[in-house]
């Protein structure tokens, strides 16, 4: 995989289609750094080819489970976790440009971001159960919380494939553009989170990671919490002054 960083914006680029061993510690090395990385204040996750992310590498796993099947998917625990568990961590806005096919694992990549730009026609499936397996990267909880209990369980049991197109009448993909688009699309909205109020987005994305659970008390105080920090923030004071000075904000993050 590679990272190219540009005007605040870090873009991670899989230039496989299948996640093998050596892709997610790749990956996951990135997605540490770029959230180590104060000069960073947006993230665009991005395929190459035909492909998104398919998941698993097949070819790689049947190595490992003709080897010892009791161990072959502890990759779960000590690969995958981890990776889901950086990219929700990741303090900036992340952009997802899914430029093709995307399915398995990949899905729960995928609905690990905050923003979702899909090329036209491009190719959805859970897959899991159509291997024996169930589910992982977080995607019975990603799809519960997109699309409601019912239609995850209908993806999840019957995996059969969806377009782009569903996937934004359902709500997991955000805009769906024509695949050569994808990327330049991605990346201008990529670009105009970085120029946004970084510590703003941080509280959104804090506030939304628990409010379809937390009692309404909890999430009140949690929001109170938050906006007293943020009224002390450069961007707030920024933010009013412009408004009554009847001009652009400039942010600085801070």
């Amino acid at each position: 995989m590679t990272r190219d960083d540009a005007g605040g914006v870090a873009t991670l680029t899989l230039q496989r289609p299948a996640l093998s061993s050596a892709l997610r510690r790749d990956l996951l090395d990135a997605v540490r750094a770029v959230g180590a990385d104060e000069s960073v204040r947006a993230v665009l996750l991005t395929g190459s080819g035909r492909a998104f992310c398919v998941g698993q590498d097949l070819a790689e796993h049947i190595e490992s489970l003709r080897g010892n099947a009791a161990t072959s998917l502890s990759v779960v625990e000590e690969e995958y976790n981890p990776l889901i568990l950086a990219l929700a961590g990741l303090r900036v806005p992340v952009v997802v440009g899914i430029n093709g096919a995307c399915a398995g694992a990949g899905l729960g990549i995928a609905l690990a971001g905050d923003l979702r730009v899909a090329a036209a026609g491009a190719k959805f499936t859970t897959a899991f159960t159509g291997i024996g397996l169930s589910s992982d990267s977080a995607l019975a909880a990603r799809l519960v919380h997109c699309v409601g209990a019912s239609r995850a369980t209908e993806l999840l049991l019957l995996p059969e494939p969806f377009s782009a197109e569903t996937a934004a009448q359902w709500g997991l993909v955000h805009r769906v553009v024509a695949p050569e688009q994808v990327l330049p699309e991605a990346h201008a909205l990529a670009s105009r989170l970085a120029t946004g109020p970084t510590a703003a987005y941080r509280a959104v994305k804090t506030v939304l990671a628990t409010a379809a659970t937390d009692p309404l008390e909890e999430t009140l105080a949690l929001e109170g919490r938050l906006q007293t920090e943020l009224g002390q923030t450069a961007d707030h004071h920024e933010a009013v002054e412009a408004f009554l000075a009847k001009r652009p904000p400039v942010f600085s993050g801070r």
